[in-house]
């Protein structure tokens, strides 16, 4: 007998009055509200042989005619998934419950109580674009199909392999959970916090994010529903804290260390070139594992990189263009013309205030016509926006997607560089654009804390032959295991495109907690000379 015959769908009379169809638009809804946002993570649970519930809570003559194939293969495997509330840890099946006909609603409510008493067993991720079969031949069956943003689109990982790892991420959680004190944690993000670590900041948001799993997740009393749901939505690399420096400051902080060690410890490891770089030239396996992630993304081209023109980056401030003057060829061409404005600024310069950048752009930059920065003598945060050579090259960029481009980076040299390597000399340089960093060009969550902003310079360029400055700490999260080997590559590249450079300067962040930063800055009302001394 063909099993497909026996289907729910099958159109005889002797069953059209079950609501068959109600039932399968019940489940279509139940799944659709569940996971509405596109963001909500599925789990799957510890619930076998459900169909074998299903069936046995349906009236005995009719089982038989349910007994499908297509619908058993569902619900088994899918009829099990549940979604996590976030506060409370409580699980609740996606696909069972609601307005259901009568029929049926034994049945549903059995499914649906054993579904949301089983352990949790793991993340569920599919690529596939529908769970189920909800057609063969002639015959429907149970099937939802899945929200865009829920298909899994990894090009190095299968959906089976990237759920694996969200489970180990979850194994690592909880150990570290057991590992470490909530006190000990808090003290980490209140130093972290107090600005007292060098680049502290780049680790912030991962220690505040533990710390908040540890106080979701009942400190030591665990809610492990709550954990997996953590597990799940962490941003990538979150949840290796023995590997990080979040993990590193947490066993200083748990041995007893002062906060004056724990500073120059904490202070050491950050060093730009010990943070996130490798420490020897990769092995041969790392490059082969290298070589079939960048040919299963598609990056090789992404590997070349250029430096930016002005024209394309987004800038927060432009200077206003230059008004022409009319020939009148009239020896009183200047005179003051009643009832006409003076295009002509207040000759008094206002004296040097003291600002935050955060203040100076709410405030100064809306109404500046021209800026110019004040270059000395020493080394400052010279610096320069690159991008990537080829404008269809997949995103290599952290802060780069496909349905959003932005693979503009910087660099800069660690310990300051002088004026001279750059063009540059000393004395007043016209600004002709204020960048934010490219991380910063979006409020899309990225996963990089730093912030910076650029003032670029009139005629900046580096004068050196800098390599392509693909950094381990802006790639892609799937670029991490071979970052060693993307690093020797990137330092064995040169960067294109120097005669073409044109969104070079002087670059502060909010590591520097002083600035040193002197602006003469003409509006329509005068000029007036700021200093940025902090960033906000």
């Amino acid at each position: 007998m063909n099993d497909n015959k026996l289907c729910a769908g099958c159109t005889t009379d002797e069953r059209d009055g079950d609501g068959y169809e109600a039932l399968l638009a019940g489940i279509r809804r139940n799944f659709s509200k569940a996971v509405k946002d596109e963001s909500t993570p599925l789990f799957t649970t510890e619930a076998p042989d459900l169909y074998a519930v299903f069936l046995e809570s349906i009236p005995a003559d009719a089982r038989q005619h349910y007994n499908c194939n297509a619908c058993r293969h569902f619900v088994n495997r899918f009829g099990s998934l549940v979604a996590i509330n976030p506060e409370t840890g409580k699980q609740t099946a996606v696909m069972w419950g609601g307005q259901m006909p009568e029929f049926f609603r034994r049945a549903v409510k059995a499914v649906k109580v054993k579904v949301e008493a089983a352990r949790i067993t793991g993340v569920f991720m599919t690529s596939e674009k529908a769970l189920g079969y909800a057609k063969t031949g002639v015959w429907t069956h149970m099937a939802v199909d899945m929200p865009q943003k829920l298909i899994y689109r990894g090009k190095v990982d299968t959906a089976g392999q990237k759920a694996a790892q969200k489970n180990e991420d979850r194994s690592l959680l909880l150990s570290c959970i057991k590992k470490y004190k909530v006190q000990d944690v808090e003290s980490a993000v209140n130093l972290l916090r107090s600005g007292s670590l060098y680049q502290g900041e780049k680790i912030l948001p991962m220690a505040e994010w533990f710390l908040e799993t540890m106080r979701a997740a009942g400190g030591r009393k665990i809610n492990t529903n709550i954990l997996w749901y953590r597990a799940a939505t962490a941003p990538a690399g979150f949840c290796h804290i023995p590997a990080s420096m979040v993990g590193t400051l947490l066993d200083d902080i748990a041995a007893g260390y002062g906060s004056d060690e724990v500073k120059r410890r904490f202070d050491e490891k950050m060093h730009p070139l010990k943070y996130q770089r490798p420490k020897a030239d990769p092995s041969e396996g790392n490059v082969r594992r290298a070589e079939e992630i960048v040919e299963k993304m598609g990056l090789e081209p992404s590997l070349e990189r250029r430096f930016a023109r002005l024209d394309e980056v987004k800038a927060i401030w432009k200077p206003a263009a230059e008004k022409k003057q009319a020939a009148t060829g009239g020896v009183f061409a200047g005179v003051p013309i009643k009832g006409k404005k003076n295009d002509r600024v207040n000759g008094v310069e206002a004296p040097e205030v003291a600002i935050t950048f955060d203040k100076f752009r709410r405030t100064v930059l809306p109404g500046a016509q021209k800026i110019e920065l004040l270059v000395g003598y020493k080394t400052e945060n010279y610096a320069a926006i690159v991008t990537a050579v080829h404008e269809d090259a997949p995103p290599i960029i952290r802060w780069d997607f496909e349905d959003e481009r932005n693979p503009f980076s910087w660099y800069l040299y660690n310990g300051g560089s002088y004026p001279g390597t750059w063009g540059l000399s000393s004395g007043w340089n016209d600004v002709t654009a204020v960048v934010l960093q490219p991380n910063m060009w979006s409020d899309r969550p990225n996963g990089y804390a730093s912030a910076g902003a650029m003032f670029v310079l009139k005629g900046a360029r580096d004068t050196r032959n800098p390599t392509a400055c693909l950094f381990p700490n802006i790639l892609k999260g799937e670029l991490h295991e071979v970052r060693a080997t993307i690093e020797a590559y990137s330092n064995g590249s040169r960067m294109q495109g120097k005669e073409e450079a044109s969104v070079c300067g002087l670059l502060i962040q909010n590591s520097s907690k002083w600035l040193d930063v002197k602006l003469r800055v003409t509006s329509d009302v005068g000029v007036a000379h700021y200093k940025i001394d902090r960033w906000d």
